[in-house]
Order: C-alpha cells, then sequence, then structure tokens
C-alpha cells in the first residue's frame, strides 16, 4: 500500500529516535525501505518545520522533535569546552558545526579563546575545565616544528580532549597520543595546482601567509605538490609585511606582476581575504585575471565575493567541526578500546571564474 507523505514522514522520526538519534541518511532509507530521493526530499521537509536536524548526510533528533528514546552515547547533559585562536574568520565555520553537533546531541557548548600569539592557551583550556567542561576541542596557537616544551601541557590535561584543525607539531612529543580532527591543507594544494595543470599551467606561484598551522601546511603542501606534479618550484611570497606587520596587498600585487614578466601566468593565494583584494590591484597594474594571470584563492569564506569570483580551495571546517565532537563524545562514553584517531578530511575546488579555461 502506498504510504502518504506524512505517514513517511512520522515514520521517519521514529526511526531516527530507534537507532540512536543520529543516524546517516542512507542507512535510514535502508531500514525503512524508502527510496533514498525519497527520504531525502522527506527529510529536507521535516528539517524544515524543525522537527529533525540534518547536516553532511546526518540526520539526528533535534529540540523540537518529538522525544525519542535517550541517546546511547549519554551526551545529553554534558559539557564540552572548544578552543580556538580567533572568531570571525576561519573558525567560525569550525564553531559552527560543533555548535550544531552539540545541539543535536543535548550537549552544552562553553568557547575560549586564546589569540595567536597570546602564550594563553594552557590558561584558557584551564578555564574551560573549570567551568565545567568535561571534554576539550582544542586549536591551540601550533606551529609545526614548535619546541615541544612550548606544548606540553597537552600531556596533563585532565579531561579526554581532541586537537581540531591541529596535531602534535612532533612526530612522538607532547600531544601526539591525543585524537585529532582537520582539513588535509596539503591535499588541498594539490587539488589547486592540479587544476592549474590541466589548464596547461607547468609554473604555478604561491603566496602565503607564514604565521598559522593552515600557513605552514599549505607552504609544505606546495612543495610537496610541485615535485608530485613535475611543476617548477618556485620561491613562496610571504604575504605578510616586514616583521609580521600584516598582510600588504599592493606589495604583493607587485610581486607577482614580477612574475608574469619571467612567464608565470598562475597563482595560488593564502588566504582569500588577501586574493579578493588582487584582481584590482593588479588591473592597475595591467594585468587582468584570468585573462592575464589565473588565480585560485585558498579558502572559501569571501571569495565567490570578488570580483571575477575566485576559484577557492575550500576546508571542510563545518565537517572538522561536527567530527571531532563526535569523536570527543566516544571518548566520554568511556570506549577503552577506542585507538587514537588522526583523521584528516579533504577539501574540495570550487570552481568560479579566476582560472579562465
Amino acid at each position: 500500500m502506498r504510504r502518504s507523505a506524512e505517514e513517511r514522514r512520522r515514520l521517519i522520526v521514529a526511526a531516527v529516535g530507534e537507532l540512536g538519534g543520529h543516524v546517516r541518511l542512507s542507512e535510514l532509507a535502508g531500514r525503512l525501505g524508502i527510496p533514498a530521493v525519497t527520504v531525502r526530499r522527506d527529510v529536507v521537509a521535516l528539517a524544515d518545520a524543525g522537527r529533525i536536524v540534518r547536516s553532511h548526510g546526518y540526520v539526528s533528533l533535534g529540540r523540537a522533535a518529538p522525544e525519542g528514546p535517550r541517546r546511547a552515547d549519554g551526551a545529553a547533559g554534558r559539557t564540552v569546552g572548544l578552543l580556538v585562536p580567533s572568531v570571525g574568520s576561519y573558525f567560525d565555520e569550525v564553531i559552527d558545526g560543533v555548535r550544531t553537533a552539540a545541539a543535536s546531541a543535548g550537549a552544552r557548548l562553553v568557547l575560549g579563546i586564546a589569540p595567536y600569539g597570546s602564550d594563553d592557551d594552557r590558561a584558557q583550556a584551564g578555564q574551560l575545565v573549570d567551568s565545567g567542561a568535561q571534554g576539550l576541542l582544542l586549536a591551540p596557537g601550533l606551529l609545526p616544528g614548535q619546541a615541544p616544551e612550548a606544548c606540553g601541557w597537552l600531556d596533563s590535561l585532565p579531561v579526554p580532549a581532541v586537537l581540531v584543525e591541529r596535531r602534535s607539531p612532533s612526530f612522538d612529543g607532547p600531544g601526539s597520543l591525543l585524537d585529532s580532527v582537520g582539513s588535509d591543507h596539503r591535499h588541498g594544494v594539490l587539488g589547486a595546482l592540479r587544476h592549474f595543470a590541466s589548464l596547461g599551467h607547468e609554473r604555478v606561484l604561491l603566496a602565503a601567509r607564514s604565521d598559522s598551522w593552515t600557513a605552514e601546511e599549505v607552504r609544505a603542501g606546495y612543495a610537496e605538490s610541485t615535485r608530485l606534479l613535475g611543476m617548477e618550484p618556485l620561491p613562496v611570497l610571504d604575504t605578510l609585511g616586514p616583521r609580521g606587520a600584516g598582510s600588504d596587498p599592493a606589495r604583493l600585487a607587485g610581486r607577482i606582476a614580477e612574475a608574469a614578466a619571467a612567464g608565470v601566468r598562475a597563482v595560488l593565494v593564502h588566504n582569500d581575504q588577501d586574493a579578493i583584494q588582487l584582481p584590482p590591484l593588479l588591473r592597475a597594474l595591467g594585468l587582468t585575471v584570468p585573462d592575464d594571470i589565473a588565480l585560485i584563492a585558498y579558502d572559501d569564506v569571501f571569495a565567490a565575493l570578488a570580483a571575477p569570483p575566485l576559484t577557492a580551495v575550500d576546508p571542510p571546517k563545518r565537517a572538522v567541526g561536527e567530527a571531532a565532537f563526535a569523536l570527543l563524545l566516544r571518548r566520554l562514553a568511556g570506549e577503552s578500546d577506542l585507538p587514537v584517531h588522526r583523521t584528516l578530511l579533504l577539501p574540495a575546488l570550487r570552481v568560479r571564474t579566476s582560472c579562465g579555461g
């Protein structure tokens, strides 16, 4: 007998509850014996009505949904602390991912901020624990190759912790046995350079910051990717001014123009805040994007708003936040046989018009 849409949707809500309140859409379709396309359409309608929450292929019972069986992971009522170096930039989407996952689980989220260079990570993490956090999601101001003593505190945390968009700066040093979830920035750079190569570019210039974990990973990814693709590696342009004085887009545009005069026609710029300022500055120097310079931004917060819209590497920041929260919940649930996780999620390349082709 053919079910009505409302009957299907009641079954979906009930099944999500029976499966623990958080389930893959594909698993839900298989359980109910309903085509995935139909389930997906019903899930959209239920989410719009506030009866469930959907996110990245998963369906969860939100606060507005009818009460179902208690989640097996016991997340409801827990308090989780999240430490980030800044808000209003890269980490906003990470925070949103954690916040969405916490709300779906009925957990309380407490935010702490330790700005880059403040050496305040340990103190802020301690304050989160003092405020009641039973587990921590940490994005401290680490840099690859940093002295181990700078992050020794990671091995003395009193509660379970997961590193977010970070990992221990040394192979077997402090924090190396903590779980970590992050974006695979090196693979993101590889995707950008492969796109340039598909358009016929044999030399790609990298312009990058040098003051963050992501920046160092982008630089390392450039060195690895040029070697893998057989491209000529070029000296990296530092987008920061002398002595870390902040980015200087006019100076950067001039350096790119010099490279263009030497035959370089493709540039990868970290980050998109710097990249979005370049097209008008290059135009003033007689170079247009994409006719004279193909341009890809690393990060996709503002890239689509540029003129022309910039092709961009888009790290899966929201998904990183959700995955890190889910992993921390497993630690809090006391899964004693759970191995240490080092999870890397692949960025996507958002192709727009700044590379031509």
